[in-house]
Order: C-alpha cells, then structure tokens, then sequence
C-alpha cells in the first residue's frame, strides 16, 4: 500500500515528502489532541524526542498543521545551557535547522542569540542556569529540552511559565529523559499536560544494532536502563538512604582540596562475566568539614585492568592514597595494584560490617549538606538511590556505592585528619 501511494506522487510531491513529519513522524512524536499547555515527551535515549521537539516548533511557527493549528511569532528555546541548545535544539542532526525545508530555513542570529524565519518569527534561546533572563520577555510558545537534568530546574522553570502569556492559547512541548526530580513529577500531575512516551528501542531503525546491543548487555533491566532506556520516570525506594531530589541538589565542589583518595571495591568474580570494580574518587576540603566526590571511575575487566585504572586515577587527581576493601582478595589485591605502581599510597580496609551499616553514617553527611558531586555521576547515583535500610533494592551488588563509602569513610569519619592546602 505504501508503495503504491508512492508511485502515485508527482516529481514535486516526492521532492516535499521529506519534509512532511506526519508521514514519517511515530506515534510518541505527534502531539496528543485537545487543549493542553504542556505536552511531555519522555522518552529512552535516542528515542526521537529531540525531533519530535523540532518539528513541533517547526509546526508551531509555520502553521497549518491539522494537529496543532495557529502560528507561533516569538518563542523560547530553552536547554540546560546555551551551548546545548544551539548544538543539539538548532543546529544538531535532529534540530530546527534540520528539519527546516530550504525556503523556511530560519537565521541564526548569534549576537542575538535568535532564530528568525523569513515569516518574521522569532524564537529566543536561554539557558537554564540564567534563570533571571528570563525575567522579562514574553512568548506564545516553547520548547524545553532535558528539564530533568536542569540543576535550577524549579527556579528556571517557574520563570519560563511567567514568561508565556502571548497569543490565546500558549503552548510549550518538554522533551527529557525522565528522572525523579520534583520539577518534572509537578509537570506531569498538572491537569493540563499531555504526554507521550517511548524507550530507546522503538526508534532503533535510526539507531546504530552496535549501540543497542551494547547498552542493552550492560544496563538492560536494571534501574539506570529503566529510566535512561525505557524512559521511565522511577520513585525513590521504600526507606532509601539517599533520594534524587537530594542528589541533584548536591552538585558543586570547586574549592581548593586538602586531601584526595582513591577508594577501590573489589569484585568478588574476575574473568569474562567478571562484576563491576567500584572505583571512587573524592577529596576533603581546606576546612575539613565537607567532601567532593570528584569521579566514578568504576571498571569492568581483569584484575589488572581494574588496578590500571585505580592507579590512572589516582595520578590523575594527584590522590594522596588507595583504599581497597580486602574482605575478599586480602593482600592479593595489593600485590596486584603494585604490580602495575610499586610507589602508590595503598591501604587495606576491611569490612567488619554490612553494606547498610557502612552507608548510612555517609548518607547522614549528605542529610547534613556535607557531601558535594562534581558534575552529574549516572551510574553511581543510579545505585545510591536503590540503597535502602532494608538492604540493596538493584540488581547485583552496589560496587560503586561500596567504593563512596569507603572514600567518605577515609576522608570524614575514619581517623582525625589535619587540613592541609592543596592546588585548585
């Protein structure tokens, strides 16, 4: 039926088919009828949500689209940053630019930081972490890209919301990955929005077989694949040591350090279907009284690829020392770490309690502001938020989460150490 519906178009509808999303567009990318002020998008990575999002501005400032009729004159576009809007929002394989026929082709004005259509529509591009630019302007419509990674997400988004009041029916679409922040969970309970949702895998024509072959082997069923694959926005656990919103509330950690460790959990299998090597880095501020968990350099391998990497971490952040859990290896993983450093700073610690007798005095210093991440930590986070009281509620065992607990525990709650001064 397709291809006689193709056979069927003259030279110029063929030519314009390109540029008709309706044809091509899968259920997830099409608005939902009704009145609606926010439609959400979630979706897995690669799931088509960023064209989805393009194509709706596209429609929304072109008109004439049976889903969504009227035409847009001024509209934001609104990302985590700048770079992230104009490299992925307009001028990304998927973005505005891309799916723009030539002779609707908008300009990007980059003094002005503005796309202008040859219709005479405008849309403005802010960042997220300037929420007070958007104090002032006014628009009739919207795209929001990632709102659930935005570090200043409620303050960003309750601005932009400020900021639509043009034209008699204001609209914006939101395109994310869902995460358990209370910015997006507010979104979706608000009775007028609208979603659509769709996991990596229903767009895998698009997709490199490579790509998902190896993220489904890695992450398939467990929770970080859930929400960063199938796209589902997951609640904190029963009784969890550590929640997202506190998580995403805990980013920062620029200050000079007085002391940086290398904390190791060593897997308990090796070879082939060996479990992951939890390595974790964080050093302890000038003052002594809070930590920076400065990388998640966790491992998959060999013995000895996991102490090369423990070993390139630890000269790479200029670390003053190892600590390795021995419970299972005893001195075997010390020879093994010499064996690639004879000079490293090394310490053995053992583990005369369970997991979850060791990890709540470390999320306590989170409770208590004390704990700082540098930068987002998926893969770590994605395990803090399955510890809970009555144990590790993820599949296989919480390695990364091992490791932090064991570097805060050197750091803050071991022996008393004096503060010292370090370099930036």
């Amino acid at each position: 039926m397709q291809e006689r519906f193709l056979a069927e178009l003259t030279e110029g509808e063929l030519t314009a088919l390109p540029w008709l999303f309706e044809f091509w567009a899968m259920e997830h990318q099409l608005p939902p009828e009704g009145d609606w002020r926010s439609w959400v998008i979630l979706g897995g990575r690669g799931a088509g949500k960023t064209r989805a999002g393009a194509e709706w501005v596209r429609s929304m400032v072109e008109g004439a689209r049976p889903l969504d009729p009227g035409v847009s004159k001024r509209m934001a576009l609104v990302g985590e940053t700048l770079d992230q809007v104009r490299e992925v929002m307009i001028f990304g394989e998927s973005g505005i630019l891309a799916c723009s026929p030539p002779d609707r082709r908008p300009e990007w004005e980059s003094t002005r930081k503005r796309l202008v259509w040859p219709n005479g529509a405008v849309a403005q591009a802010f960042s997220a972490h300037d929420p007070e630019s958007l104090r002032g302007p006014q628009f009739d419509a919207a795209w929001v890209d990632e709102l659930a990674k935005w570090r200043r997400g409620e303050e960003a988004w309750d601005m932009l919301q400020f900021c639509l009041r043009l034209g008699d029916r204001p609209r914006q679409c939101v395109t994310t990955t869902p995460r358990n922040v209370p910015v997006l969970k507010r979104l979706l309970e608000a009775e007028s929005t609208v979603r659509t949702h769709a996991a990596t895998q229903v767009n895998k024509a698009n997709l490199a077989a490579s790509f998902l072959e190896e993220v489904e082997r890695r992450y398939g069923g467990s929770r970080l694949g859930l929400q960063e694959l199938d796209g589902r926005l997951l609640e904190d656990v029963e009784g969890a040591l550590w929640t997202s919103s506190q998580l995403s509330g805990c980013r920062g950690g620029t200050g000079a350090l007085s002391r940086v460790v290398v904390a190791v959990d060593p897997p308990v299998t090796g070879g082939a279907n060996s479990d992951t090597c939890g390595i974790v880095v964080a050093g302890l501020t000038v003052d002594g009284e809070r930590a920076v968990v400065i990388e998640d350099a966790s491992v998959k391998g060999s013995p000895l690829e996991w102490a090369q990497a423990a070993v390139a971490a630890y000269h790479r952040h200029g670390a003053d020392r190892v600590v390795a859990e021995v419970n299972q290896g005893g001195e075997l993983v010390e020879a093994i770490l010499r064996q690639v450093d004879r000079t490293v700073s090394y310490r053995g610690v053992y583990a005369s309690r369970g997991k979850v007798s060791r990890a709540e005095p470390v999320a306590a210093l989170y409770e208590q502001g004390r704990v700082a991440h540098r930068g987002r930590m998926d893969e770590l986070e994605a395990q803090m938020v399955q510890m809970a009281v009555g144990g590790f509620r993820g599949a296989g065992s919480p390695d990364r989460v091992d490791a932090l607990v064991w570097a805060l525990t050197e750091l803050m709650l071991g022996r008393t150490m004096r503060p010292g001064v370090r370099g930036l």
